[in-house]
């Protein structure tokens, strides 16, 4: 059965929306100098499908202003785009993967990978230029600092959370009830 555009916009919604309430449910891990965001193991889900780029994509903008408009995202507006922009480009390369040729254990446990390093590196660089770093310290040392703890954080979730909500997609089948167009993972 062919999905249709709505219920393809439906999907994209509750992806963003579940993204949205598991990072602003942890709020104090989910924004500022450490993060430790929960909804990054949503990112799995563009390995089955290109839904799953929207609705992370929606989820992050999404939570990242309502985070700036409660006052609980230190990084402000700037948050808004920057680090959408990094799910962004991590969300297209997981879906890259997903369409390779590996097997599907494989997919699994690459897929994290971009989002460590497009995280770790832009919102790292997003948060050196926001909060800086230590009097007398470099712009890039900040932003070496700042990364490494972007991307420790991103591994803790995507290699924990994430790795389960994968092999559970596979196992048990899921992606194909819930992404009926995705040609194969």
């Amino acid at each position: 059965m062919k999905e249709t555009n709505v219920t393809k916009l439906v999907k994209i919604a509750l992806i963003g929306a579940l993204y949205a309430v598991l990072t602003l449910a942890v709020a104090p891990i989910s924004f500022g100098t450490v993060q430790f965001r929960v909804s990054e193991a949503l990112m799995v889900l563009p390995l089955f499908s290109p839904l799953g780029i929207w609705g992370v994509v929606f989820g992050c903008f999404f939570s990242n202003l309502v985070g700036f408009l409660a006052g609980i995202n230190p990084t402000g507006l700037i948050d808004s785009a920057v680090g959408t922009l990094a799910t962004l480009l991590a969300a297209a390369s997981v879906y890259g993967i997903g369409r390779s040729p590996l097997p599907s254990p494989a997919k699994a446990l690459l897929s994290p990978i971009p989002t460590i390093l497009f995280n770790g590196a832009i919102v790292g660089a997003e948060l050196a230029y926001v909060f800086g770093g230590e009097p007398g310290q470099s712009f890039a040392a900040a932003w070496a600092f700042q990364g490494v703890s972007v991307a420790a954080g991103e591994l803790a979730v995507c290699y924990t959370l994430g790795m389960a909500l994968a092999f559970a997609f596979y196992r048990a089948g899921l992606y194909k009830k819930l992404f009926p167009s995705a040609k194969t993972a």
